[in-house]
């Protein structure tokens, strides 16, 4: 139980001024992203905590989140936001289809191994299995067309395209997770395990070499 006093009036920070909620809000949602990155289990963060880093009472919290779920809820939607904008700009960058899908797999990759903390919780949330993270069906929808990108091309193999993204989704998620599970284990370079996993799962033909 967390039994760490709240700031006091001397060090509580001053309400912010009418119409500006929203950004006390936004504040408290990137606390808890960076707390969650650290303790890497959402079961561990505290609204209390939250406060003490915003240097505001817990009261001020409840104001915008009616609990700990609906805090992490929104910090996970925050995160998979830029998971997606990252992956959008990696694929932006190239106009080969088979190229896009793979530099949008492996930008995925490596916002997981800078962020593993966060990529743990937004994928073995326990609040996801209570409340659910719908919002995560827009990067499902992405991959999905990118998959099927390259099959209009040519470049993969004709089928059903939301299929082939939910299998290499399924691989690609397992893959990071794992890694960041069990980080001792003699991992090959992750670029190596996904291009396997575009050639096996969606029939892609890649270079040898970038």
């Amino acid at each position: 139980m967390d039994t760490t006093p709240a700031p006091s009036a001397a060090t509580r920070r001053r309400p912010n001024a009418r119409g500006q909620g929203e950004r006390l809000r936004e504040e408290i949602v990137t606390t808890a992203v960076g707390m969650l990155d650290e303790l890497a289990d959402d079961e561990a963060l505290s609204l209390r905590a939250v406060a003490r880093e915003v240097s505001i009472a817990a009261t001020s919290v409840y104001l915008h989140f009616p609990d700990r779920d609906a805090l992490v809820q929104a910090a996970m939607r925050r995160c998979h936001e830029e998971l997606v904008r990252t992956g959008d700009a990696a694929e932006a960058a190239h106009e080969d289809p088979a190229a896009r899908l793979r530099a949008r797999i492996l930008a995925q990759a490596a916002w997981a191994e800078a962020h593993p903390g966060l990529y743990k919780v937004l994928h073995e949330s326990k609040v996801h299995r209570r409340l659910g993270m719908p919002f995560k069906e827009v990067l499902v929808e992405r991959t999905t067309t990118a998959v099927r990108r390259c099959m209009d091309a040519g470049a993969a193999p004709p089928g059903d395209a939301a299929t082939v993204a939910i299998d290499l989704r399924a691989a690609v998620n397992g893959m990071l997770s794992q890694r960041i599970n069990e980080p001792d284990l003699r991992w090959p370079p992750a670029a190596e395990q996904i291009d396997r996993f575009l050639t096996k799962l969606v029939g892609l033909t890649l270079p040898t070499a970038d």
